[in-house]
């Protein structure tokens, strides 16, 4: 079972660890804002009918004047935020069309994603209810307590959680409604919502290359892989002479 799917990009927060000029959603990555290649992501898509874009409100003005034509001539519909995440994605959910019946949410510094990942947890969340993108903890896990290791933490059966996160209209909307304000902060993702009504939530298999833009350095490694995606698009051929004269 499938659907027509709405995407909420969650493009909040402060960015205070960050550092820099910018906040993470609105550095460049190859020359385009990291939150604009999140929205290029399901823009084409056929399946996805309606692309919401949180955003706090003081960068509003920001995000009119510097992408304000982009964003319109995709469609989306930027809206105000929320102090926590889960607010944002509270705020959007109310801001959904009646045809919706799948809600991606999508982090806006996730714009490593292959098409391939997005395809399968939308097609598992429309069978089961509920698929997120992960990978495998492959690095040791060390549990430290005033700067020292407490204990290594057994890593089999680890996954790191990436988004998007896809879950029925339904399911997510009845997972918030159930949301106690007073523990909102301890909840970092929305899959964390659906485990406490007792649903399963499935496991799509990605790998480390969905990467989060969380510091600086992560602008250069989110260039890299997506400069290496071109390169995979591009068809291989011999070089013709006046093509390698070019070089």
């Amino acid at each position: 079972m499938s659907g027509n799917v709405g995407v909420i990009i969650c493009a909040g927060g402060s960015s205070s660890r960050f550092g820099g000029k910018r906040k993470k959603p609105f550095v460049d990555v190859g020359g385009r804002a990291v939150f604009l290649r999140s929205v290029e992501l399901f823009s084409d898509r056929e399946d996805v009918k309606q692309i919401l874009l949180g955003i706090p409100e003081e960068d509003a003005e920001l995000v009119d004047v510097k992408w304000g034509t982009n964003l319109k001539f995709f469609g989306v519909k930027v809206f105000a935020g929320g102090d926590e995440r889960v607010d944002t994605v509270r705020a959007g959910l109310e801001l959904l069309g009646d045809d919706i019946e799948l809600v991606a949410v999508h982090d806006a510094v996730r714009c490593c994603v292959r098409q391939e990942w997005v395809d399968e947890c939308i097609r598992q969340a429309g069978e089961s209810g509920a698929a997120i993108l992960a990978g495998r903890v492959v690095s040791t896990i060390k549990e430290v307590k005033d700067g020292e290791v407490a204990r290594t933490v057994d890593r089999s059966g680890l996954w790191a959680v990436q988004t998007p996160q896809v879950f029925r209209r339904e399911l997510i909307t009845k997972a918030y409604e159930n949301l106690d304000e007073k523990n909102k902060g301890q909840i970092s993702d929305d899959s964390q919502l659906v485990e406490l009504l007792g649903e399963k939530v499935r496991i799509v298999e990605t790998d480390s290359s969905n990467i989060k833009i969380t510091q600086q350095s992560d602008i250069w490694i989110a260039d890299s892989i997506l400069k290496g995606r071109e390169k995979e698009k591009k068809p291989k051929r011999p070089i013709g002479p006046y093509e390698e004269a070019q070089w």
